[in-house]
């Protein structure tokens, strides 16, 4: 049944990225689709750590930045095929990730919200201060996508290409939750103790699912980079972070789709609130607050529940 309901869930998203381009007017709405996607991607990813595996991270956003740099320095400095840079700057953050996430992980709660924490503004600094390299506050620019011989000229192929990423990034982690792992990292969240009691490797599975999320987020990075053409430490700050976990939370934390539609709405939603000027900032807050208050599992799984309920 559960199988059932992701091929199922996986084909409603795959329908909405084929059908939402007939109702998208002009090159703004396109923009505003092709950010949610990227910020979807990055939320799918986190998810994972979050809902599933119970871990908090508030760095994400150094995982992002660092896979948006890792692009812009290879290809404009060095000269590498934009697809190589992807790889290699997936391939760097995958082997950060791991060679950090062994100590900080062994933390948890609130200590571990510190250190990823610490981990992020680490980072920020790093890419702000090393000027010669990566531009320090005033960024850089990056080169245009080039894949064989093939570019994505303008917002409609960009908008393909994210769609693309989106579904590949959702169809992995529907099948990572499938599979053992996911079955693993379920048990953590529930009790780590009692987990490893039944032969449970926690550490192991913490690790894989953080560098699992931080490789995600660098591709996504990446893929940013070069549709905007420019990047700046803006992405990489701490700001950025707390805006992931928000989307991820205001989803519903262990729903994949969740995270999807939390990163949608949550892109989306500042777009149509800049209409009410000065009261944009005091309704978007009221609106969260109201979705927590009233829907503490999250937009999708609460909105599951009650349709359950009124089945039943």
């Amino acid at each position: 049944m559960a199988a059932r309901r992701d091929l199922v869930g996986l084909a409603c998203l795959a329908a909405v990225v084929a059908v939402l381009p007939l109702l998208l007017p002009n090159r703004y709405f396109y923009d505003v689709a092709i950010l949610a996607g990227i910020n979807a991607i990055v939320c799918v990813g986190l998810n994972l750590l979050i809902g599933y595996a119970g871990q908090i991270s508030l760095g994400h956003a150094g995982f992002f930045g660092l896979g948006a740099y890792a692009s812009a320095i290879l290809t404009g400095r060095y000269g590498w095929p934009a697809w190589g840079a992807l790889v290699a700057g997936a391939a760097f953050v995958g082997v950060l990730a791991a060679a950090i996430g062994r100590p900080i992980l062994r933390l948890k709660g609130h200590y571990l919200a510190m250190a990823t924490l610490g981990m992020g503004i680490i980072i920020s600094i790093v890419i702000t201060t090393e000027d010669r390299i990566t531009g320090g506050p005033d960024g850089m620019a990056v080169v245009p996508f080039h894949l064989f011989g093939w570019a994505p000229r303008n917002e409609e192929a960009w908008y393909w290409v994210v769609g693309a990423g989106l579904l590949a990034s959702v169809a992995l982690v529907l099948n990572l939750i499938a599979s053992p792992i996911g079955r693993a990292l379920r048990a953590i969240h529930g009790s780590e103790v009692a987990a490893e009691v039944m032969g449970v490797d926690a550490a192991r599975y913490k690790l894989l699912v953080f560098v699992v999320s931080a490789v995600m987020a660098a591709v996504a990075g990446s893929i940013a980079a070069h549709y905007g053409g420019f990047i700046t430490p803006a992405k990489v700050g701490f700001l950025h972070s707390i805006e992931l976990v928000t989307m991820v939370i205001f989803g519903g934390m262990a729903s994949t789709f969740g995270a999807v539609v939390g990163a949608v709405v949550l892109t989306v939603l500042p777009q149509f609130l800049t209409l009410l000027k000065d009261y944009e900032l005091l309704v978007f807050g009221a609106l969260l607050m109201g979705t927590i208050v009233f829907m503490p599992r999250g937009l999708v799984p609460s909105i599951a529940a009650l349709v359950r309920r009124g089945r039943a």
